[in-house]
């Protein structure tokens, strides 16, 4: 059958733009399915992303879009794909733009999700408020910001003391703060006293920012306050949509859409790229992400054209 698109890249994000960058390189029909702001929309800015160290993500989303328009293959459209189906060798995909517009549908030979993930916050006031600039995800995107400072690290058992004993690299006054009982080993008790990190294990009634979404402290149930600059957590995640489930693609233990080593889901043609798949989340790897999908995509696509 005749497709409309060689790729349908779902997400338009750090993965997305650049796995639609190479595409068009490749003279591919592409189509991003831009489905609305990425993750980190709320964080002050993108950092570790060599030559752009800083850069707000709306402007680091603009640029990308900006270099896609020299490629007169790929085309970007708000798009929010809302189903995704196989047809004979490729696929079709069903979506809106909004809630009023008449449903969209183009088929594809190739899909690539780029689609990211969502964090589940825990619900407490401050929290969701917070989040990019005083509740953080990510010592190496942010640790550097806040540096030398007083911090917090919320969680229980392993997580919080893993990611405890990584954020005292960027600062020497750390407390973790479990909200709870914290279900911490001995060892793991030891290994934080040995580095000076304190537990504070009283139920947290709220964070406490200033006007500009910074953190300024943490109140527990009983009134008392604890001064911090600024709170990391390891928040539990979930995908952004359900088009990979939906369609049959196996994911990994912990959410991930799973993918061999060409990023080829278990269904194949279909492919993950970015967060959407298991691995260390940072913009500049999921960029990298999406250059590699889109050089294997571009190949087998080519064995499909050209075959022995």
């Amino acid at each position: 059958m005749d497709f409309d698109y060689d790729v349908l890249v779902i997400g338009a994000g750090s993965a997305g733009l650049s796995a639609a960058l190479t595409l068009g390189r490749c003279l591919r029909r592409v189509l991003v399915a831009d489905g609305g702001p990425p993750r980190n929309a709320a964080s002050p800015g993108v950092h570790g992303f060599l030559t752009r160290d800083g850069i707000r993500p709306a402007e680091l989303l603009r640029l990308g879009h900006e270099q896609l328009a020299p490629y007169e293959t790929v085309t970007t459209q708000c798009l929010h794909i809302d189903e995704l189906v196989r047809v004979g060798k490729g696929f079709r995909a069903t979506g809106h733009g909004t809630a009023d517009d008449a449903p969209t549908t183009v088929t594809a030979r190739r899909v690539l999700l780029a689609t990211g993930v969502s964090d589940i916050l825990p619900p407490l006031p401050g929290f969701r408020e917070l989040w990019g600039r005083g509740v953080l995800h990510c010592p190496y995107c942010h640790g550097w910001e806040v540096r030398d400072q007083p911090l917090a690290v919320y969680g229980q058992g392993r997580t919080v003391t893993g990611l405890a004993l990584l954020v005292s690299r960027w600062s020497r006054d750390v407390i973790v703060v479990t909200d709870g009982p914290g279900h911490l080993t001995p060892n793991a008790r030891r290994r934080l006293r040995r580095e000076k990190i304190g537990v504070r294990e009283e139920p947290l009634a709220r964070l406490i920012g200033t006007k500009t979404g910074e953190l300024r402290c943490l109140q527990f149930a009983d009134g008392s306050e604890l001064e911090r600059a600024a709170l990391f957590l390891h928040a539990p995640q979930h995908q952004r949509t359900t088009l990979a489930t939906d369609i049959g693609a196996r994911l990994t233990s912990k959410g991930a859409v799973w993918v061999d080593s060409s990023l080829q889901t278990s269904l194949p043609g279909l492919y993950a790229a970015g967060d959407t798949k298991p691995g260390t989340q940072q913009a500049l790897l999921a960029a990298a992400d999406g250059n590699r999908a889109a050089i294997v995509i571009n190949e087998s696509l080519t064995r499909e054209e050209c075959p022995r």
